[in-house]
């Protein structure tokens, strides 16, 4: 198997990996065969995949822009995964120039994209760290460098939670990050959950037994279960929804029916 130029040489390439799979679904080029074999297995299950990856991109553009129009000029993006096209340095740079972001991902390839895209941006940087061990993430260079947690930070957790499994508690995870974060902060959070996809669940649960062959378990959550990671936090109008019905630029009517898969939320602490 050829190794592009882009790959570190520390990753083994044969195995798949979620960061590359969905740089895949959004059709972006930073991925292996390996990769867009496990994504097409997904896909057999649920040919909506790509469709709930750019509804987590839209809704993920949305929030930054909110967090902005609110006064927040600080993002810890974490599980950033694969830059693409209007990621959150750009949207949150665009609207407010000046505004700080820190990238963290435990993907070398994520990283190694990231810090290739950032180069010469002294307002963005990335940390190769896992979102499960949050002292690591809050002790970085990159975080104490760039961010100043006595001001308001949007903490950005989009399409990651599901892959952290309850034995690794990731409301603890949560809870560790907010606690460090200033009054006024917010959580934007999107996560998958059996709820809204138009599937039944039993067809649905054999995407789920893919990413459960790749040893990176999906944990479909309950609108219940997910809503707990804001505690602390006040929920922004409309709540925790379907993706396309937060705050829509367009008709949520007009969107395909997997958008709908799941919830996202924007929280903010008084």
């Amino acid at each position: 198997m050829e190794r592009p130029a882009w790959a570190p040489r520390s990753i083994d390439i044969s195995v798949p990996s979620v960061a590359r799979m969905y740089d895949y679904y959004l059709g972006g080029s930073h991925n292996f065969e390996v990769d867009r074999e496990a994504a097409r297995r997904a896909m057999e299950f649920m040919p909506g995949l790509p469709k709930i990856m750019q509804a987590n991109r839209a809704f993920m553009r949305r929030a930054v822009r909110y967090a902005v129009g609110e006064g927040i000029t600080q993002f810890l993006d974490v599980g950033s995964g694969i830059p693409t096209f209007g990621n959150v340095h750009e949207v949150a740079q665009q609207a407010r120039p000046g505004a700080r972001v820190v990238y963290v991902d435990h993907d070398p390839v994520a990283v190694a994209h990231s810090e290739a895209v950032l180069e010469g941006n002294e307002n963005a940087d990335v940390v190769a760290a896992d979102l499960r061990k949050p002292h690591e993430i809050l002790s970085s260079p990159q975080v104490e460098h760039l961010l100043d947690l006595k001001r308001p930070v949007a903490l950005l957790l989009v399409a990651i939670l599901h892959f952290v499994e309850d034995a690794d508690d990731p409301y603890g995870a949560v809870a560790q990050l907010s606690d460090a974060l200033a009054p006024g902060s917010m959580l934007v959070l999107t996560h998958a959950s059996y709820e809204g996809i138009p599937l039944p669940p039993e067809r649905a649960s054999g995407t789920v037994d893919v990413y459960k062959d790749l040893r990176n378990p999906l944990i479909m959550r309950s609108r219940d279960e997910i809503a707990r990671f804001f505690e602390g936090y006040d929920m922004v109008e409309p709540g925790l929804v379907p993706m396309p019905v937060w705050r829509p630029d367009t008709e949520p009517e007009d969107e395909d029916p997997y958008a709908f898969s799941g919830f996202a939320g924007v929280g903010r602490t008084a």
